[in-house]
């Protein structure tokens, strides 16, 4: 949900992931706009969603600064509370280093940093079959059953027909092409990030059953920045949508330890 309303303090950007675009969120944006009585911003990157016509970026600095002209063409300004899974999480880092003042709090969800982790824990080996057929000859519904599969716990659950008929209607609507998807994985490799922690709070969450990037990348980094880490023992990748509830209680609580 957006708005061209003035950024109130503390508004939250959220962001997602490769190929992954707001609608993905679900429902969790107005709960979380609920619980917290806050603006929610959702915003995609250039390749996905309602970008999906242009061109994705192919370095994670292009990204942050695309998504500052978006506030800005909107009408938020900073600063923001960025919330952010995955690939967007390293966009928000690069974001928070540059432009601290923009970024007052941070929350990465199972993101994984280079140089602190192994490729082999960023992307899990086991992986590396299906994901090479993902990108050569996989069917859009093939690409969105095997995200689905690898990224959430709801792939087993009785709910997993319909969020997987709703992701393939995204894809239809709003396809993510190849070379965009190359662009953007591109950039998750090649982000490099600082020794040093952004100097804004930060807390990480993590799922313990995430089947694409290893927990081991969320521990690592919680260690080398001496930042709280809140691990969900049952959640996969996708923990907003495996468990909203868990996700905006972590958050909560806190925001009252650092607020205080």
């Amino acid at each position: 949900m957006s708005s061209s309303a003035p950024t109130q303090p503390g508004t939250w950007v959220l962001l997602r992931g490769l190929m992954r675009e707001q609608r993905h969120w679900g429902a969790f944006p107005a709960q979380f706009q609920t619980e917290f009585a806050a603006p929610v911003i959702c915003l995609d990157f250039a390749g996905n969603g309602s970008l999906h016509a242009q061109a994705s970026a192919s370095n994670v600095a292009a990204m942050w600064q695309d998504l500052r002209r978006q506030l800005q063409q909107l009408g938020h300004s900073p600063p923001y509370r960025v919330l952010a899974l995955s690939l967007g999480a390293m966009v928000a880092v690069d974001w928070a280093r540059q432009f601290p003042h923009e970024v007052e709090k941070l929350v990465l969800i199972n993101t994984s940093l280079a140089p602190f982790n192994p490729f082999y824990q960023r992307l899990r080996p086991q992986n590396y079959p299906a994901l090479l057929r993902f990108l050569c000859t996989a069917s859009l519904a093939q690409r969105e059953a095997l995200i689905l599969r690898l990224t959430s716990q709801q792939s087993a659950s009785a709910a997993a027909p319909a969020i997987l008929q709703q992701w393939i209607s995204y894809a239809r609507l709003c396809p993510s092409t190849r070379r965009n998807i190359l662009r953007q994985l591109y950039a998750a490799i090649s982000y490099r990030a600082a020794p040093e922690a952004p100097t804004v709070p930060l807390l990480l969450l993590a799922g313990q059953q995430d089947r694409l990037v290893n927990v081991q990348c969320s521990i690592t980094l919680a260690q080398r920045w001496r930042c709280p880490l809140r691990l969900h023992p049952h959640a996969s990748h996708d923990i907003p949508l495996d468990d909203a509830d868990w996700v905006i209680q972590q958050i909560r609580l806190w925001l009252n330890q650092v607020e205080v």
